[in-house]
């Protein structure tokens, strides 16, 4: 793949949702990181990246963006605003979700998202805590939520999502289908191909909308990067 192809899908995909959501998780701030740790539960489920920010968005004009704030907002409250934001079709069970890890995040860890990181022995144990923290977050979400986080948690180093995996073997950047193996390839290929300016986490997003929006829907015919797809070919 040339570096000029590289570029293009980095300007065009390689935005981080944490970015569009004007989240900053540059300084560590643990209110900021609650905050993307929120929108990545509504990213990881199976709904449309809209719905997801508009979610968020609700979420954020209701002022629920504490783990505290959510218990205390109780579930009929939750399902108001999830509603808003057109999370109708999982708005009972993602409310129940969002009880059950604010609650234990409220009671093994003070409600502080930046704790699960430093009582975390390495990057396994992290996705682990997290995971612990109800049933409704799992490889997916973790995935996500780490992705935007890689280069200020060091121990954010999570495996890439299916749709990564699914858009890196398309365009032939990867060949492996493990992902602990994809993710060496992709770093690999990052540190041969990086552009000035981009981090790992751009081009793995960029992967993730690619995956997501064109191959996962057999949508070849109109992805921008059907010349140099294997699967288009």
């Amino acid at each position: 793949m040339r570096r000029k192809a590289i570029r293009v899908i980095l300007e065009k995909f390689g935005r981080k949702y944490s970015s569009i959501l004007r989240i900053d998780l540059s300084k560590g701030s643990p209110e900021e990181i609650f905050k993307w740790f929120l929108a990545s539960i509504f990213f990881g489920a199976p709904l449309s990246e809209t719905i997801a920010f508009k979610t968020y968005y609700e979420f954020e004009k209701e002022g629920l963006l504490s783990a505290k704030k959510i218990v205390k907002a109780g579930w009929n409250k939750l399902v108001e605003v999830l509603d808003r934001g057109s999370f109708t079709r999982l708005d009972f069970k993602t409310a129940t979700k969002l009880l059950e890890v604010m609650g234990n995040l409220l009671t093994h860890y003070d409600g502080n998202i930046g704790l699960v990181y430093k009582e975390a022995i390495n990057s396994k144990d992290l996705e682990k805590r997290l995971k612990e923290l109800g049933k409704g977050i799992g490889n997916i979400t973790v995935s996500i939520f780490l992705r935007d986080l890689r280069g200020i948690w060091a121990k954010a180093d999570s495996r890439p999502t299916p749709q990564v995996i699914l858009a890196g073997e398309n365009l032939g950047i990867i060949k492996e289908r493990e992902p602990e193996e994809v993710l060496k390839e992709l770093k690999k290929f990052w540190k041969k191909n990086k552009i000035k300016g981009k981090t790992f986490a751009n081009f793995e997003t960029a992967l993730l909308r690619i995956g997501k929006n064109y191959c996962r829907k057999n949508k070849c015919k109109i992805c921008p990067l059907k010349n140099l797809c294997k699967k288009a070919g």
